[in-house]
């Protein structure tokens, strides 16, 4: 599904973000990516979704080289893709009901889909009574709810998660970790990127450990081991 051939990100000789990265993520896997600041997580998102381009090697979303994607194409693809990110992102001047419609209005849906969708992603983050509230109303993890609910709403094929439990406590934390499940378990491939180990060992699925722009682990059940 999606797969890294030999991919370096060179930005200066002193300046290497990515160094001959090479993995595949096979459709509905639930893969995490770890590593410490400057690692390398960021950009292998960013080439993901095609905000960056290879130096060297390539990109590929099933049988697609992202790179060679025009602008127009890589508007499409990104639909393919939901993304979910620490600071929510949310429209404050938008209920929750608008903050998801927006995004289905984006993807060219119509009302009648929006007034169906939005009440059953609602439901699967178990935020049904909150659909009319505001998000200076809503707590940080009410807030990620929201988020990831804008992010499957469209069916995403993918799900990328930047950091999302960064802002919340444990409790919330543990919360936001089982709905990503949930989404998984239903059949959407999940990619999460965090520091928090506690996340990581309880998941016990595939984590990448990237270190200095380089995979240097790849555990099938992995643990947080930096």
């Amino acid at each position: 599904m999606i797969h890294f051939e030999k991919v370096s990100k060179i930005y200066t000789e002193s300046s290497v973000a990515l160094d001959e990265v090479s993995f595949s993520i096979e459709p509905k896997e639930f893969v995490s990516i770890v590593g410490h600041s400057g690692a390398g997580k960021t950009t292998l998102l960013k080439m993901f979704l095609g905000e960056e381009f290879p130096s060297k090697g390539k990109v590929y979303f099933e049988s697609t080289d992202i790179s060679k994607l025009k602008k127009d194409q890589i508007n499409n693809f990104r639909r393919k893709i939901g993304v979910v990110f620490q600071d929510f992102r949310l429209l404050p001047h938008k209920n929750v009901y608008e903050n998801i419609a927006f995004a289905m209005e984006a993807a060219g849906k119509t009302d009648e889909e929006i007034e169906a969708d939005v009440p059953h992603v609602l439901s699967l983050v178990d935020l049904e009574k909150k659909i009319w509230n505001f998000p200076h109303e809503l707590s940080g993890g009410e807030k990620q709810r929201v988020s990831i609910a804008r992010a499957i709403v469209n069916q995403p094929d993918v799900v990328i998660a930047d950091e999302p439990t960064g802002n919340l406590d444990p409790l919330n934390t543990y919360d936001i970790v089982q709905i990503l499940k949930k989404i998984n378990d239903l059949g959407t491939t999940v990619i999460l990127t965090t520091h928090n180990k506690g996340v990581i060992d309880s998941l016990k699925k595939r984590v990448i450990t990237m270190e200095n722009g380089k995979i240097i682990r790849d555990d099938k059940e992995g643990k947080y081991v930096i």
